[in-house]
């Protein structure tokens, strides 16, 4: 099968639609696929041996936003992929699922950023109660399902996405979760001499480390992390970046931000927690706590969004309410101060870990190559009719 993906981001800029790209392109290669890749400027000129075809961008928000020139029909045309994999459209992939529309090739879209949620909170604050944040979430909402009446099959990540989709009036719509990397995350890093000296330096009393790890911004709602500053006998670290690093870090005083890793350093991170925290609500599924399970660690996140297709409460994480100011403290505390947290943190993450412990990308995308035949023969089907 020929595949030509058109994405909002790619390598060198690291996110969840990157690693998604990138680790479909892998899977997809592997099994003898001809992929070809279109994706903002800068990129590398190849991944893979899927070639890249870089187009004019301009910055947006620490963002590459590439502009829906012309080109992309052209490199279409002269491709004629089987499917148009278009990976978080708004822009770019917009104009990839016109192009296809016009080519007559079947376009898939793959809806992974909550952009009207954006909206609403970036338009007034954390709360996005005020008119003008409710109106750009509504004018989002109009636009995306202008995108997505563009492709033959819209997949959503979780099931709180495939509902938001549906409210919104964008049909066809199918569930494709995401894989995770179990040969890079897993519990073996504990025994790491660079682990075990990175543990050390963050706890070197003992503490216990409840950690957030992923990107710094706004919608990710860091500023819950401050109920959890001054719980006895733990340390709170962060690991990533982006640009609301300066205000968390005026809202954490006493945390131990660790910037951006990658890889190894990445993984070597992750198995130096005890506790996994995430904070936002907006996730329309949460890779980071994939690979939290995958190290056996306990996951504690919102009772929202794609955390809840991730975690069963009480079973491989705890779920806690965002709307409770207090809640997410009490839950942390039943593995961190408690009598025997150590041994509830042991069960959780143990179970955390079998749950993903099947979930390839090899797998994944192999639901992915199904998904695009589905698509395919639901595009010829109507091109036969009448």
């Amino acid at each position: 099968m020929r595949v030509a993906i058109v994405t909002e981001s790619f390598l060198p800029s690291l996110n969840g639609v990157t690693t998604s790209v990138c680790r479909a392109v892998e899977e997809l290669s592997a099994r003898g696929h001809e992929v070809q890749i279109i994706a903002p400027a800068p990129a590398p000129t190849s991944y893979r041996d899927a070639p890249v075809h870089a187009v004019a961008s301009i910055p947006v928000r620490q963002f590459q936003v590439g502009l829906p020139t012309g080109e992309i029909e052209a490199l279409l045309a002269d491709f004629r992929p089987d499917v148009v994999h278009a990976a978080s459209p708004f822009v770019l992939g917009a104009r990839g699922l016109v192009a296809a529309r016009a080519l007559g090739i079947t376009a898939v879209a793959i809806y992974q950023t909550d952009m009207a949620g954006y909206a609403l909170m970036h338009s007034h604050g954390r709360l996005g109660r005020h008119h003008a944040g409710r109106a750009a979430a509504a004018a989002t909402w109009r636009y995306l399902r202008w995108v997505h009446s563009h492709a033959h099959l819209t997949l959503a990540p979780s099931s709180s996405a495939c509902a938001d989709l549906a409210a919104a009036g964008i049909g066809s719509v199918r569930t494709w979760g995401r894989g995770v990397d179990t040969r890079l995350h897993n519990p073996g890093w504990r025994d790491d001499a660079g682990c075990r000296a990175l543990r050390r330096g963050l706890a070197p009393k003992g503490e216990t480390i409840v950690g957030y790890v992923g990107r710094l911004a706004p919608e990710k709602e860091l500023h819950r992390l401050r109920a959890l500053r001054d719980l006895p006998g733990t340390r709170l670290v962060v690991v990533g970046d982006g640009p609301g690093r300066a205000q968390a870090e005026r809202e954490l005083p006493n945390a131990v931000f660790l910037g951006r890793r990658e890889g190894d350093d990445l993984a070597r991170a992750y198995a130096a927690l005890d506790v996994f925290v995430h904070t936002g609500t907006r996730e329309t599924f949460g890779q980071t706590l994939q690979e939290a399970a995958a190290t056996a660690l306990p996951i504690v996140a919102p009772a929202a969004g794609g955390p809840l297709d991730l975690v069963t409460h009480g079973v491989d994480g705890l779920l806690f309410d965002p709307d409770d100011s207090t809640d997410l403290r009490a839950q942390v505390q039943t593995l961190t101060v408690d009598p025997n947290a150590w041994q509830r943190r042991a069960l959780l993450g143990e179970s955390a870990r079998l749950r993903v412990a099947e979930r390839s990308w090899g797998r994944m995308v192999e639901v992915l190559v199904g998904h695009y035949e589905a698509a395919c023969s639901r595009n010829r089907l109507a091109t036969q009719l009448p």
